[in-house]
């Protein structure tokens, strides 16, 4: 077999994508960092206010209602201001919009906080993601996983350091102004390491993530829509659980199962720290067997991790089960960000920021709905939408591409281990 020319690459873009790799690295720590830490301060919050778990859903739904309403318009920031740009500035106003919702002393100034915060992290979410997609098709395999790994270490800190100063009894205005100063420093910091330019004006689909019949099919708006459906229903079940251990673990570990106000935290930082484990595992997972079989294994480990914690209730259990809703899902968003940023028929950018605006309708449905369960009945039956959401994944994980085709070059050696490892790097 005659082995396929690489392309050479001089030493200079090789270094560039290295930095702007840590640089995109550095923004998703920060993004994950900002909003965790006022998570486990909210039991506290919420006995400071004195509001129901109905009303204290509401006023944490306003996060995603900013983030609706706001969230269209970064396409077009990107395009006009830049993806490095746009990370930075709007990294900066959510850590505001966080201080103020914290420092509220009424149900107004929190919810007017988190709408504020909601609106900015979604124009980060956009700009980063948009960043990050950049720099993986400068690597030419998977890489979004990692950032979104890093995420989620960003979320732990940031939940440790959240759940650490509540145990401290460190005033939250205090708390949260200095994470507000530490994270958008490195923030402003990791600026000088990203791409230089504007974003490119088109984005080539990839070449071998779906049959042919598949990309036929895209030809007509109705599948190309449809298709985009589907993968707002996929990322939606991730905000849902994502938002089910953000908003509600510390309150249920606390209130329901009696727990300390730093092990209430730990429920929030085992999700994420399993959706850690599995993004850091994920690209690696995702090349070798594909989007689609690992975005219905992970809402079988949802469906059942968060089902037999909520089935027989304790507090090792329900922390042990929002650890697995969390690797569960560690990979659907990005699965469905990098899908729909691949859709043929839609601007550059289009897809990736139509999904991350309406993956915002999962974090806004949730706190209401099981705030509203809550008050009726028990926290615990209203915490039945995490396996709830893992079933919707294994229903519409079939529009999320399989297994890698090899190139014909590739096929011959097929089961050659040391041919992978070539083709990986």
């Amino acid at each position: 077999m005659t082995p396929t020319p690489t392309p050479t690459r001089s030493p200079r873009p090789s270094e560039t994508a290295r930095r702007a790799r840590i640089g995109v690295a550095v923004l998703f720590f920060t993004n994950g960092a900002i909003f965790a830490n006022l998570l486990p301060r909210y039991p506290e919050v919420m006995q400071n206010l004195d509001v129901s778990n109905a009303a204290f859903g509401l006023a944490v739904a306003a996060f995603p209602l900013g983030a609706l309403l706001a969230g269209l318009s970064a396409g077009t920031l990107v395009r006009r201001f830049r993806s490095s740009r746009v990370a930075v500035v709007a990294t900066f106003l959510t850590a505001v919009g966080i201080l103020v919702a914290g420092a509220g002393q009424s149900w107004a100034v929190l919810a007017a906080g988190l709408f504020v915060a909601g609106a900015m992290d979604s124009i980060t979410d956009v700009a980063q993601n948009s960043h990050g997609l950049r720099v993986q098709r400068l690597y030419g395999r998977s890489i979004l996983n990692s950032f979104h790994a890093i995420w989620s270490i960003g979320a732990v800190v940031g939940g440790l350091l959240g759940a650490g100063a509540a145990q401290l009894g460190i005033p939250i205005t205090l708390h949260l102004l200095g994470s507000l100063v530490l994270f958008t420093v490195l923030a402003a910091v990791s600026y000088r390491l990203l791409l230089p330019g504007a974003e490119p004006a088109e984005v080539e689909a990839a070449p071998v993530e779906a049959p042919a019949s598949r990309r036929a099919g895209f030809a007509t708006s109705l599948a190309k829509y449809g298709v985009l459906a589907a993968l707002v229903i996929i990322a939606s079940a991730g905000a849902i659980v994502e938002d089910s251990g953000a908003s509600w673990a510390a309150i249920y570990l606390s209130g329901s199962l009696g727990a300390s106000a730093f092990l209430a935290g730990t429920g929030f930082v085992a999700l994420q720290g399993m959706q850690f484990v599995g993004r850091i595992f994920g690209d690696g997972l995702v090349d070798r067997f594909g989007q689609r079989a690992v975005a219905r294994t992970g809402g079988v480990v949802v469906f059942v991790g968060m089902g037999v914690a909520l089935a027989f209730p304790s507090m090792a259990g329900t922390i042990v089960g929002f650890g697995l809703a969390g690797l569960g899902v560690s990979t659907l968003i990005p699965a469905a960000m990098q899908a729909a940023d691949e859709l043929p028929g839609f601007r550059a950018g289009t897809g990736l920021t139509i999904v991350s605006w309406l993956l915002r309708v999962g974090f806004l449905v949730s706190p209401p709905i099981v705030g509203a369960i809550a008050d009726s009945s028990a926290l615990r039956f209203g915490l039945l939408i995490v396996p709830v959401a893992g079933l919707l994944v294994v229903v519409f994980a079939g529009v999320l591409a399989g297994r890698r085709a090899p190139a014909s070059g590739e096929q011959e050696c097929a089961d050659d281990p040391e041919l992978h490892s070539a083709i990986a790097r």
